[in-house]
């Protein structure tokens, strides 16, 4: 049988970003896992796990929803505030949601800032050159931002679905010239989704912030998955860029049916 690998420590200052400024000089790898509540939280910081986004991914991993657009400011304030709480020493990042943020720098500044009072770190918001004015505004009040690039789940409808983004060169120059900007707005971080690999290679080169990953290659500074995919609880589609690495489904359908079958056996609970 293999042995199995002893498993990395993880950094003991998880939280502050100037540690994360750190990692990346160093060129240590950070990982990143979506969590929405306190148990799933608590585990993954004990786990090692260096940061949790409370995604609005929760649309559809744990409301069941088709994308990400029905998730509000107050779902995403709820969760935010129960993972917080649970997990303390890692860095905590919260996602804008859709229709919270778009209208003016002014609302996505109030918007944040009930995020930050709810425990996040630093708060994510989807879009390009659109959102430089907007990264400036909150940076420059005291609102810490990780800009997401790439395959942006809120415009799903505009882009066809969720389709991999940069595949041309033009395409791939303008999201070059996006990351640039946002990180000369004041973004502090940059998220990638679903692009061709040397391309996030090349940005994260380029850029002097932490770059993350989901479905961008290994070139980046840290690299983040959705927790139901990692735990095999998806229930439905997975990402090919992802990766399962238990078949929770499976092993809690059974413990439940085991529980069922002791209780209509008499089995459980036990006399007395």
């Amino acid at each position: 049988m293999d042995s199995i690998p002893p498993r990395a420590e993880p950094a003991p200052d998880r939280k502050s970003l100037t540690s994360w400024d750190r990692a990346k000089r160093s060129q240590t790898k950070r990982v990143l896992i979506t969590a929405y509540d306190h148990p799933f939280a608590k585990l993954a910081e004990q786990a090692g796990i260096d940061g949790i986004l409370i995604g609005d991914s929760l649309g559809m991993t744990i409301q069941g929803g088709r994308d990400t657009l029905r998730v509000s400011l107050e779902h995403m304030l709820y969760h935010t505030e129960i993972v917080a709480r649970a997990a303390q020493a890692c860095l905590i990042m919260a996602d804008l949601p859709f229709g919270s943020f778009e209208a003016s720098p002014a609302q996505a500044f109030a918007s944040a800032a009930l995020l930050v009072k709810a425990g996040a770190d630093i708060i994510k918001l989807e879009g390009g050159a659109p959102m430089v004015e907007t990264v400036a505004f909150l940076s420059a009040r005291a609102i810490p931002v990780c800009a997401h690039i790439g395959l942006t789940p809120q415009h799903v409808r505009q882009l066809g679905g969720f389709k991999k983004q940069g595949k041309t060169a033009d395409a791939a120059a303008l999201l070059l010239a996006d990351a640039q900007a946002l990180a000369e707005a004041g973004a502090r971080m940059v998220l990638m989704e679903a692009i061709p690999a040397p391309l996030a290679t090349e940005i994260t080169k380029t850029l002097t912030v932490p770059t993350i990953g989901i479905g961008a290659g290994p070139g980046t500074d840290a690299q983040i998955l959705v927790l139901h995919d990692v735990l095999g609880l998806s229930g439905g589609y997975v990402p090919g860029f992802a990766r399962t690495y238990l078949d929770g489904a499976s092993l809690m359908r059974d413990a439940i049916g085991r529980y069922a079958d002791e209780v209509r056996t008499q089995a459980f609970p036990p006399p007395g």
